[in-house]
């Protein structure tokens, strides 16, 4: 007796819609052009393998029995799959990447990112993207690492890595923001570091896995409240569960309406150089994935909207 892997091909489900679609057997063996005869041994295999019966022969239609008929669902199920699969590797056979994987800084506007990945499935490609929330150094180390092949939001030099090939995206200025509520907020300005050390500091975890994560804003000593991603740190501003300095997009619209207070400090304005970068492949050639969106990045307008459009993220 053969098994269900052996007699359960695409052929075989196929022919299982055919004659459930023509109705009877007689109908079905004509549209396949095969004597009837022939069709009915094949589905008493397809039947003796499984061991249950698909079709009730107490009548002279084709009816499906309950297990038929969920064979018969999944069936379809596994045609539609096999279809798209192939259809699949024919486009990725154009030049297409099978999947494209983007980390993205937490700093960056994630409704700009939500905003292009919409555009990118309109083209309808064969393409999966993936895309991973990352911060400070993490966002380049999964590009290096080979988790991403492309980051945007990197805030460093890409230059230390060969392989790594990187665009400047622009400057995002940061203000020190505390909540109306605070005590930093009617203190005198500007804030000494000696007065801002003495309150609790709100700083997003670097998701670097490698220990060389980076701490940028903090003084030695400080109180420090460790949050997972930027949206995370806005939110414990807002709450007043600490202070520190926020993307000035980001807090912006709750500057304006109150929620949020600007503090002028006596340390420099800090302004934060911020890139994107790729991956090199060996070969010199690029999946057409990864040019749709190199060619969006090189946009002004694209660049000025992943670093300022906050608000609505």
């Amino acid at each position: 007796m053969q098994n269900a892997r052996d007699v359960l091909t695409p052929e075989a489900l196929s022919m299982l819609v055919t004659i459930h679609a023509e109705g009877s057997f007689a109908a079905a063996a004509r549209s396949l052009g095969m004597v009837p005869s022939a069709l009915t041994y094949r589905v008493r295999q397809i039947e003796d393998a499984l061991d249950v019966l698909l079709f009730d022969r107490s009548s002279r239609q084709a009816k499906l029995t309950v297990a038929g008929a969920e064979l018969l669902r999944e069936g379809r199920r596994l045609l539609d799959d096999i279809s798209a699969v192939a259809n699949r590797v024919k486009r990725v056979a154009t030049g297409w990447e099978p999947q494209l994987t983007i980390a993205v800084d937490s700093v960056i506007s994630r409704s700009t990112v939500l905003e292009l990945c919409e555009a990118f499935f309109a083209l309808n490609p064969p393409t999966r993207l993936k895309i991973r929330e990352e911060v400070l150094y993490g966002t380049l180390e999964a590009l290096v690492s080979g988790i991403a092949d492309l980051s945007i939001g990197v805030a460093m030099e890409t230059n230390t890595n060969s392989n790594i090939l990187g665009e400047r995206l622009g400057d995002m200025h940061f203000i020190y923001a505390v909540a109306p509520h605070h005590p930093l907020a009617n203190a005198p300005e500007p804030l000494s570091d000696v007065l801002i050390q003495q309150h609790r500091a709100v700083a997003v975890a670097d998701s670097t896995q490698r220990g060389n994560a980076l701490t940028l804003g903090l003084l030695g000593g400080q109180d420090v409240f460790t949050v997972p991603s930027m949206r995370a740190k806005l939110e414990a501003h807002l709450r007043g569960l600490g202070g520190g300095f926020l993307p000035e997009g980001l807090a912006r619209p709750y500057l304006e309406t109150g929620r949020l207070v600007s503090r002028e400090v006596e340390r420099p304005s800090r302004v934060i150089h911020v890139s994107y970068a790729w991956r090199a492949d060996t070969g010199g050639a690029q999946g057409r994935a990864l040019q749709w969106w190199l060619q969006q990045l090189k946009s002004p307008t694209t660049r000025k909207a992943l670093l300022d459009r906050q608000a609505s993220n």
